[in-house]
């Protein structure tokens, strides 16, 4: 979902960094800064009953930027152990150890990358590749977002210029051609916002800029997902009820797509600011991550269900009304028709969606990330650009103007065509 991963060195180095939002080192940073806060303290403490003593003769306490050495006596040897968050699975077999002398704490013993076991040269590698990694992964969504966009947008070009067209059926087509545009749109803003800058520190970034980006990348994704189960909605609809008023119906379609996205994502913004004020908002772990992942998974296994119950309708309408056609036929009929529900559904996303965030992340940021990125192009395309009834009048407009023109439509079985 995107939603998703865990952001930090991604919201990633944004692709992981993109995805989900708290990259796993940002946690030693925020620890750090915890304990960097917590040390002040015992010093403000420490110096503000007795400001004389502190000068008195030996060492005061002292955050090195990653311990918190306590104040000791001329002479005096203190020793830390390594912090927990840097240890390598093996413990480390030495402590690091400061002399407190008339000029003050000398240098530890040893470093804390030898100390901890830290392999600095490894590390560095492992985050290089890492780095391409998600860089490569970057790109490919950015050119399926862009793709997906360019395409939306002439596909909204020509439901607009061709009015005729825009029955409640592509009404709806619409409105989700704009939830995948503003998605796009969404990740681009997120994406300039907090990594436009690479100097900048995004485990700990707070502006009111970031957050917009983020809040307003939520709102495109729930937006997104409720025009998707607006889409099975209606198609079970028009498949199990007949109905006239289709005004009505399209108010409330509008109302689930749009004003229920908007208050789930007014509501989480506001319970950010009162009780988890922190950061960029893009954490996954906070509990008020689930006020926007439950209504996506809803959408997505409500769809699931409504897909597996067309499917079962398209088998038993196709079997009745295709009784001459070879069993050859009659399977490639059942599987295109139900192959091209899957992008319009958002299918596909059923795959991870039980998943806890941390499970199978690379294929899942793959699968996510790119296939997802191009799933705006895939509904355009199919839904617009194949469309029948947009070909047949593309053709009428061009016989109108260049009556000797010949044009050959090329018409798939949509959702207006399912048997």
């Amino acid at each position: 979902m995107n939603f998703s991963l865990t952001a930090a060195v991604y919201i990633l180095i944004i692709t992981r960094y993109s995805v989900r939002s708290t990259h796993p080192e940002c946690s030693i940073v925020l620890h750090l800064q915890k304990k960097e806060a917590e040390c002040k303290m015992k010093i403000a403490a420490a110096a503000s009953p007795q400001p004389t003593n502190n000068t008195a003769a030996g060492c005061v306490m002292q955050w090195d930027g990653v311990s918190c050495w306590p104040a000791a006596s001329e002479g005096e040897i203190v020793s830390v152990s390594c912090p927990l968050l840097l240890l390598k699975p093996e413990p480390p077999s030495v402590l690091i150890t400061r002399n407190c002398t008339e000029r003050g704490w000398t240098e530890p013993s040893l470093p804390y990358y030898k100390a901890c076991h830290y392999d600095a040269v490894e590390e560095d590698e492992d985050m290089q590749e890492e780095k391409r990694y998600f860089d490569g992964l970057k790109l490919i969504y950015s050119v399926g977002y862009g793709v997906s966009l360019a395409a939306l947008l002439i596909a909204v070009l020509v439901f607009c210029c061709f009015r005729q067209l825009l029955c409640t059926r592509n009404y709806i087509h619409l409105n989700l051609f704009v939830t995948f545009i503003l998605r796009s749109l969404a990740v681009f803003i997120k994406d300039s916002v907090l990594f436009a800058d690479k100097s900048l520190d995004h485990c700990t970034v707070s502006t009111l800029r970031c957050k917009a980006a983020v809040t307003f990348f939520h709102f495109c994704v729930l937006s997104n997902f409720s025009w998707l189960l607006v889409e099975g909605l209606y198609l079970q609809t028009l498949l199990l009820l007949t109905f006239t008023h289709t005004g009505t119906l399209f108010r409330i379609y509008a109302a689930l797509g749009w004003g229920s996205s908007l208050v789930t994502a007014v509501i989480w913004a506001l319970l950010k600011k009162q009780l988890d004020d922190e950061g960029c908002w893009d954490n996954l772990e906070s509990r008020l991550w689930w006020i926007i992942k439950i209504p996506v998974l809803l959408s997505i296994f409500i769809n699931f269900v409504i897909f597996l119950n067309v499917s079962r309708i398209i088998v038993q309408k196709t079997k009745a009304t295709h009784v001459n056609q070879s069993e050859a036929q009659l399977y490639r009929t059942l599987v295109r028709s139900a192959l091209l529900l899957i992008p319009l559904l958002g299918v596909h996303y059923v795959v991870f969606g039980l998943f806890p965030e941390h499970v199978g992340v690379g294929p899942r940021l793959y699968f996510e990330l790119v296939l997802g990125s191009f799933q705006g192009f895939v509904v355009a395309l199919l839904y617009c650009f194949l469309n029948g009834e947009v070909q047949k009048e593309i053709q009428r407009t061009v016989r109108r103007c260049w009556p000797e023109a010949k044009t050959n439509a090329i018409n798939l079985p949509t959702q207006e065509y399912v048997p």
